[in-house]
Formats: C-alpha cells, sequence, structure tokens
C-alpha cells in the first residue's frame, strides 16, 4: 500500500511512547519539499490543542554573511561548511537531555530570516511541554565532521524524495520569490544548490523511511 500523510502521523505519534522527549529529522536535497513536510507534520499533530510538538530548522545554524565573507565562503552559502553543525548537535543534544520533565525552562533555538537569509538568534522556542521536536534540513545524515555528532541524536530521520526535474523547478522559484532574478536564480541552482544535492542525494540509505513527497495522500 502507498505510504499515506495518516501514516507519518501514526508513526511520529509512535516515537514519544511512554511520554518521553523524541526528536524526529527530515532530510532531503534542497527543494525537496522539508520544510513543507514538517510544518504540515507539526500542525497536524498539534491540532487545536495545548502544542507538544516543535519544529527546529536546521537553517538557523547558517553562518552570518559577515562570517562566510570573511572565511571566503559567501558564494557556496548552503554548503555543509557554512554552517555551524558543532553548535546544531550541541542544541540537539540539549533537547534530548534536558527533555523538560519537571522544568519551566524553554530552550531557545535560532531561525533563519528568508527574507534578510540571515539566522536569527533566539528565535524558536521549545517549551517543556514539547515532546516531539521535529528539525529538518540537508545534512542530517551526512557522516563526515561535526555532522556525524548529528544522527546519534535523533531517534528516526526521513529522507524526502522528489522527482529530480520538479524539485529543480521548485527550488528556481524559492530563489526568485526571495528576490533573485530568474537567471541568477537558475545559475545559482545549478552551480551551488546541485552540488550540495549530489552530496545529500547520496546519504539517503541512511535514512530509516524515504517519504515520496508528490505522492502523499490523506
Amino acid at each position: 500500500m502507498p505510504l499515506t500523510f495518516d501514516d507519518l502521523l501514526a508513526r511520529a505519534r509512535a516515537l514519544t511512547a511512554g511520554g518521553r522527549r523524541a526528536l524526529l529529522g527530515i532530510a532531503g536535497s534542497p527543494g525537496a519539499g522539508k520544510t513543507t513536510l514538517a510544518e504540515r507534520l507539526v500542525r497536524e499533530l498539534n491540532g487545536s490543542g495545548e502544542p507538544w510538538v516543535a519544529h527546529v530548522p536546521m537553517d538557523g545554524f547558517h553562518l552570518a554573511d559577515v562570517e562566510l565573507e570573511r572565511l571566503g565562503r559567501r558564494d557556496r552559502k548552503g554548503a555543509p561548511d557554512t554552517f555551524d553543525a558543532a553548535g546544531y548537535a550541541a542544541l540537539l543534544r540539549r533537547l534530548r537531555e534536558d527533555d523538560g520533565e519537571g522544568s519551566d525552562d524553554i530552550v531557545y533555538a535560532p531561525g533563519f530570516e528568508r527574507d534578510l537569509e540571515q539566522p536569527l538568534a533566539g528565535a524558536v522556542p521549545v517549551p517543556p511541554t514539547a515532546r516531539l521536536v521535529v528539525t529538518e534540513g540537508n545534512y542530517l545524515l551526512l557522516d563526515t565532521g561535526a555532522w556525524a555528532r548529528v544522527r546519534p541524536q535523533l531517534d528516526e530521520v526521513w529522507f524526502c524524495a522528489l522527482d529530480e526535474t520538479e524539485r529543480i523547478r521548485r527550488l528556481v522559484a524559492r530563489h526568485e520569490q526571495f528576490g533573485k532574478a530568474h537567471a541568477e536564480a537558475v545559475a545559482w541552482v545549478h552551480r551551488t544548490d546541485q552540488r550540495n544535492a549530489e552530496l545529500v542525494e547520496a546519504t539517503w540509505e541512511r535514512a530509516d523511511l524515504v517519504v515520496p513527497v508528490a505522492e502523499l495522500a490523506g
């Protein structure tokens, strides 16, 4: 039977059996639909009651442009070495070890401002009531450098699979939405994003589940 969105909801709920906090990762290439899937999961699981699911994107750990300029990496923004991978892994570990039980403390994670294309400190609150944390990003399954510290902190990682032509179309449209001219968007996708996508695609076999995002029903 084809995978449905209801199947994903049930699988996500099962991760928190016994009331413990669980961390679910959603990986995939740029433009594959990670954020859309994560946001839908969080929205549907939380419903209209007290929120018990939090969304912590990896994108908040982008290095700021001023630091990328200093390092000479501004033209490769989005590559693995343009993120604070160690900081991201440390936050996931904190969320796992400090699961909120008996605490009133909120854990704050950085967000990412798409209009500015810059990280934003303390933008994402994770309340102590959060039993499931959904995190998404390109490099959750990468096993090199500090990225290798990420996967051990996650209970499961799902990999978003999307037809390559559609993925590139969506990615170009997203760059245009946030200010790039069409020719500039196409050039960036093929010069920078595609190199990163090839790296990400090589990690899919490490995922617990491959999600055909374009075929989801329910």
